[in-house]
């Protein structure tokens, strides 16, 4: 007797147990009394960080492994994607900037220790992306399921990592020194990695796959800075150079986080690119 798949009753499912909308809608728990206006959306704001955030871990995770088995399209695929909500995380800062500095005011001193330099899944990512710093990962001790990610991310291969055993496997010319690096350390730059890939974009006919993931990796970066950018501009048009809530040095600290690159021979290698066509530097 042949067995039947077991086919899965839906048909209690709706839109709302699906989503689970109405446990979404009961997250939204304020700190003010009363109630502030402002302080939904500055909640909202913040939740919906977070889920892009697990969203753009999801990706990453997917890229790792398209890109360990050599699946070149799926993974700039996925990156595209990961370059399009960048652009979302971007255009949130316009909603949060409709908040004055007064209505923030209302509430902020109800929100400490609280600061958004706790966010683990945001260092998760710079972690996954090849940004990494464990000096981060004592702020977090307190948070065993946020350590326990990091601790994990920034002891395996990085996209970066990833990306130039690809390209290595695939007889681009990437120095030992990048492809036997201790992974779990800070990168540092390599020069000879960035006339590698000025080489790339000076014959791209030769390399068109290359090529286009390093601009799609740049893209990225890009967009990164970008955000950060906005994020900086953000605080300073809210709360000025006052100290975070959770006693960082606020702006100061933020505009010193611009000077990060996830990938950056690609960006070294324009200065190459200038050189080489006899442009003043």
């Amino acid at each position: 007797m042949k067995h039947q798949a077991l086919i899965p009753d839906v048909s209690h499912l709706t839109y709302n147990t699906y989503l689970k909308v109405p446990e979404l809608l009961d997250l939204q728990t304020l700190q003010s009394s009363p109630p502030q206006h402002d302080e939904t959306l500055f909640i909202i704001i913040h939740q919906v960080y977070e889920l892009w955030f697990k969203q753009i871990l999801h990706e990453v995770g997917g890229m790792f492994t398209y890109i360990d088995n050599d699946r070149h399209l799926p993974f700039i695929k996925s990156l595209k994607r990961v370059n399009r909500i960048f652009d979302v995380l971007v255009h949130q800062i316009d909603v949060l900037e409709t908040m004055t500095p007064i209505e923030f005011d209302r509430f902020r001193g109800l929100l400490n220790p609280a600061s958004g330099f706790q966010s683990h899944q945001f260092r998760v990512a710079e972690y996954a992306l090849g940004i990494r710093d464990d000096a981060y990962l004592k702020y977090h001790e307190t948070n065993p399921m946020g350590y326990a990610a990091m601790k994990a991310a920034i002891e395996q291969p990085s996209l970066w990592d990833r990306v130039l055993a690809f390209l290595s496997r695939k007889a681009i010319l990437v120095p030992d020194a990048v492809l036997n690096r201790d992974v779990t350390q800070p990168w540092e730059i390599n020069n000879e990695l960035a006339k590698t890939f000025a080489g790339i974009y000076r014959d791209i006919e030769e390399h068109p796959n290359a090529y286009a993931m390093l601009e799609s990796l740049l893209d990225l970066d890009q967009k990164l800075l970008l955000w950060r950018y906005r994020h900086v501009a953000m605080v300073e048009r809210i709360i000025g150079i006052t100290r975070g809530t959770g006693g960082t040095h606020g702006v100061e600290y933020l505009s010193q986080t611009l000077t990060k690159r996830a990938f950056p021979e690609i960006w070294e290698a324009r200065q190459h690119i200038i050189t080489s066509l006899g442009c003043p530097a």
